[in-house]
């Protein structure tokens, strides 16, 4: 990220902007931070000791002579502390260390149910949090944040899953409640899709500003990056493409949906749908996994039914290209795997239903990150929380 002194000038007035500066650079001198800010000397010394001081930056060498001694460079302290993150899913969750840049540094994988309730999968997660930790050689004492990544609609200022289709017991649980006597930190809850978009597009795709991540696995849904920033709508609600309704003109009758509506984009093209749809053609498939593998192989029925789910998915997202003109469209989840016979259905419908403008320059491609997008998104997010400049103050004023 790089600032203009100009625009930097007139709005860095606190310590905990000065702190973004060292979090977004390698490291920076008194003159550098002086020159950014344009803040006088005596300002510019205050706040780096202070934050010095709170063990939140630390020196890094020496600089640049500039006309006498060697200007001393400073660092953001980023292996002060680490983060934790789960990113929970229908049938598997993924953990995840990070130090306080965000960076995943070890990670474990297991399989889970969500539907069992928020009590057995979130202790499999606390399980697995302490095998991160002591293999790190770090306590709990050590952790600034948790994130919490979940399959369902987030309300992310009170940090509760709100009316999941799918998480039996989760409705309207303290997830951070469940942590506070084990952690003492900050807890972050989001929807699985919006922590993948928010970890593709900082890492993979700093440049675009608005982008539309889409999550096809046992469910649909999807995640939008609008102006650099996570857009979850008024109530947390943005993206659930899965639970938009179409019309299917080859299917007897309308499928009903986890949800409990009918006709729902899930419903014909998730992939727990391929898995009963294989089923009903009389293949031995149990998981979605498994679902993904035949269709692999090329078996005929498998890639017809993928081909099918593809078209219709790609229905919600032309009506969503149409919507927010996103420059990409990055497809996540265990159906990205059968790139070749979902994405030729999912291009086929955004280019035909979406206006010429919105599809001029669109790519719509696979995820780059794979199945780790949304434990880099999720010790992002949470990293930017933990310090955004209004959070800054109060965590230098306690040490």
């Amino acid at each position: 990220m790089s600032t203009s002194p100009s625009s930097l000038g007139a709005t860095v007035a606190g310590i905990g902007e000065v702190l973004q500066l060292f979090r977004s650079r390698p490291s920076l001198t008194r003159a550098d931070v002086i020159h950014l800010t344009g803040l006088s000397r005596s300002t510019v010394n205050q706040r780096i000791e202070l934050l010095v001081g709170a063990e939140l930056v630390v020196p890094s060498g020496e600089g640049t002579p500039t006309g006498g001694r060697p200007a001393s460079r400073f660092t953001f302290h980023y292996q002060r502390g680490v983060l934790l993150v789960a990113d929970i899913g229908a049938t598997g969750m993924r953990t995840a260390l990070c130090d306080l840049l965000g960076n995943v540094k070890d990670e474990r994988e297991r399989a889970i149910d969500v539907a069992a309730g928020p009590d057995p999968v979130l202790t499999a997660a606390h399980v697995m949090f302490g095998e991160l930790l002591t293999a790190a050689g770090r306590t709990p004492q050590e952790v600034f944040g948790i994130g919490i990544g979940v399959p369902g609609p987030v309300d992310f200022d009170s940090r509760q899953v709100v009316s999941p289709p799918i998480m039996s017991g989760w409705d309207r649980y303290d997830i951070p409640g469940w942590f506070a006597d084990k952690y003492s930190c900050a807890v972050l809850v989001d929807k699985d899709v919006n922590a993948m978009a928010f970890g593709e597009q900082r890492i993979v795709y700093p440049d675009v500003r608005q982008m539309l991540m889409v999550k096809a696995g046992t469910g649909i849904g999807a995640g939008m990056v609008l102006g650099g920033e996570i857009y979850r709508g008024a109530d947390g609600a943005a993206g659930d493409i899965g639970h938009i309704q179409v019309t299917v003109d080859d299917a007897a009758d309308e499928p009903i949906c986890r949800c409990g509506n009918t006709g729902c984009v899930e419903a014909y093209a998730g992939g727990w749908a391929l898995v009963r749809d294989l089923r009903a053609a009389g293949k031995e498939v149990t998981t979605v996994d498994d679902a993904v593998a035949l269709i692999r192989t090329g078996d005929t029925a498998a890639v017809r039914l993928a081909r099918r789910a593809g078209r219709i998915i790609g229905h919600a997202i032309a009506d969503s290209v149409s919507l927010v003109n996103p420059r990409v469209v990055v497809i996540g989840g265990q159906l990205a795997r059968i790139e070749e016979q979902l994405f030729a259905g999912i291009r086929e419908m955004v280019y035909r239903r979406s206006l010429p403008l919105a599809t001029r320059n669109l790519q719509i491609v696979a995820t780059r990150l794979d199945n780790r997008s949304g434990l880099v998104g999720l010790a992002l997010l949470l990293a930017d929380r933990i310090f955004a400049p209004d959070r800054v103050e109060a965590l230098v004023a306690s040490t």
